[in-house]
This record gives structure tokens, sequence and C-alpha cells, in this order.
């Protein structure tokens, strides 16, 4: 983390992620089948991109400048596909693999459940050590609405495909 505060270190790190299911959201909108999963990929991509404005507005007004990219300068180590939020550690996500899954429906729900659940961590984790109280309230509405999606999608899941997902 270096010299980054921890309010620092989780937008930098938050707002990539975010940009992963905002992408797989797209995706969803012109791929999906059941309107059901078109409505959530619609509140997720207005969440979160909703989310990434306020966080980098606060970023801007509290340290005075931009958000560093997600790169091996800004943050010690790089990955590939940074630029999309889907090559982070943790994350078994892939764009390329969704745009081709024969069950569009199927592999998004496979993909978003654990996307979610990184998510959820990684918000759970900065909540400890976040020092904006402004933050730390954006920090618990994401647990809270993604493990509410979390559980929709895994219901979902089973209605669906008779078994839990992922």
């Amino acid at each position: 983390m270096g010299q980054q505060s921890a309010d620092q270190h989780f937008m930098v790190m938050m707002i990539p992620h975010h940009d992963g299911a905002i992408a797989m959201a797209e995706l969803a909108l012109t791929r999906a089948k059941r309107p059901q999963l078109k409505a959530l990929a619609q509140k997720i991509k207005a969440s979160q991109t909703a989310e990434n404005a306020q966080m980098r507005r606060w970023y801007r007004e509290w340290y005075g400048t931009d958000v560093p990219a997600w790169t091996a300068g800004g943050m010690g180590t790089g990955h590939p596909g940074m630029g999309t939020g889907m090559g982070m550690p943790g994350m078994a996500t892939s764009l390329e693999a969704l745009k081709l899954a024969p069950d569009f429906d199927r592999a998004f729900i496979e993909q978003m459940i654990p996307h979610h659940r990184m998510g959820v961590m990684m918000a759970s984790h900065a909540q400890w050590k976040t020092q904006h109280p402004k933050l730390r309230e954006l920090e618990a509405a994401m647990v809270r609405v993604q493990s509410q999606e979390i559980e929709q999608m895994a219901r979902w899941y089973r209605q669906w495909y008779g078994t839990s997902g992922r």
C-alpha cells in the first residue's frame, strides 16, 4: 500500500473492480435472455457507475488529485487486464469467456456471484480502517446491496438450473 491511506487504497482497488462489474452488466443488457437478469444488470450498472463517480469526487476532494490507475507504478504489482478490472487477484471472471458463453444467463450468474463476493469482502475489510465516515457508509451500502444481489442470483440459479451455482 506504500504511502496511500486505507481510504485511498480502497478507492484505487474498488473503482476497477466496479468497472469489471459494469462491463459484465453492459454485456448482459444485450445478451441476457431473462428480463430479471437484464433488470439486475441495469441496477448494477447504475449503482456502481454512481459509486465510482462518488469515489472519484471524494478522491479529488480529499487528496487533490485524480484516482491513479491500477498499475504497476501505482500499486506495486501489475496484472494483465487491469484496465477492465477483470484481472484482479481473486477474480475468476473473463469478459471474453462471458461473451462466448453458450448459456449467457448461467455464465453471467456464475461469474457475477464470485465477483460480488470479492466486492463484499473488499468493502467489509476496508470498513475496519476507513477514516472518512462518508466512505465507511458507502462501503456498508456496498456490502448490503451486493449481498442482496448475491442472494437473488443464487435463488434464480437454483430455480433455473436446479443447483446452487458458485
